[in-house]
């Protein structure tokens, strides 16, 4: 992975970030390409510098490396790069097994596909796709219940079939996330691609590469005061998965 322009922006972060343009995503592989970590090192240095070194914790390896990131106005973002290992299996599972679901939307004065795949689970009533989502699900509430106050009880999964599947900006803001703060906890599988974000109401954006197995913890204030997004992409990328964890209440 590469950038062919960055540019410097002070998005009131407390540090200067990287800012990157669309189209220099590059993929981790092509297809259902097998993700080793031989490239991991690298790829979480970049993700760090983009984040400045802050609340770095080194866990056992490298590839349990976690950073959080304090946005202002009561938001924040963590990454645990590498966090689900041996994950390839479970790529696969997923883009197989899934009941995926084509969404069509009304925009302005015709309906158009939605550019990704889709489905949605309620763990509290509803046996997941795979049963390794409850054991992540687990994982999760393990390291973050105890902070958000609740556990996490749905999971949403997009598949981004190719660099043309995306997803516009947006935040998490049905349901009580419209008013109080939460967590969504995402994390992906397969093809790296960017994870976009800005302030509400528009600016500079920060683009985040995620990669196999990466988590990112969106928390606090951030689905009313931050936006995210998935874009499109030129690079010749393959599927993503993303796996979505949120609370009772949350979309």
């Amino acid at each position: 992975m590469h950038d062919d322009r960055a540019q410097r922006a002070d998005l009131g972060l407390g540090a200067q970030l990287n800012l990157t343009h669309d189209s220099t995503v590059a993929a981790s592989g092509a297809g259902r390409a097998r993700h080793t970590p031989a490239a991991r090192p690298a790829a979480i240095e970049r993700m760090c510098d983009k984040l400045g070194r802050v609340e770095v914790a080194v866990q056992g390896s490298l590839f349990q490396h976690t950073e959080r990131r304090q946005l202002g106005d009561g938001a924040f973002i963590e990454i645990r790069a590498g966090w689900l290992t041996d994950a390839d299996d479970l790529l696969d599972a997923l883009l197989s097994t899934v009941p995926w679901r084509e969404e069509r939307r009304q925009m302005y004065d015709r309906v158009v596909d939605v550019p990704r795949l889709v489905s949605f689970h309620d763990l509290t009533v509803d046996d997941p796709p795979h049963p390794m989502l409850t054991r992540l699900r687990r994982r999760l509430n393990d390291i973050y219940a105890g902070e958000l106050g609740e556990p996490f009880t749905t999971v949403g999964l997009c598949c981004y079939r190719d660099g043309s599947d995306s997803v516009a900006w947006h935040g998490d803001t049905i349901g009580r996330s419209s008013s109080e703060d939460t967590m969504v906890a995402i994390v992906s599988l397969g093809a790296t691609r960017a994870f976009a974000m800005r302030r509400r109401g528009g600016g500079p954006s920060l683009r985040l590469p995620q990669a196999h197995g990466d988590l990112l913890v969106m928390g606090g204030s951030c689905q009313r005061t931050w936006e995210h997004a998935v874009p499109k992409t030129a690079a010749p990328v393959g599927p993503r998965v993303s796996i979505q964890f949120r609370p009772r209440g949350v979309r």
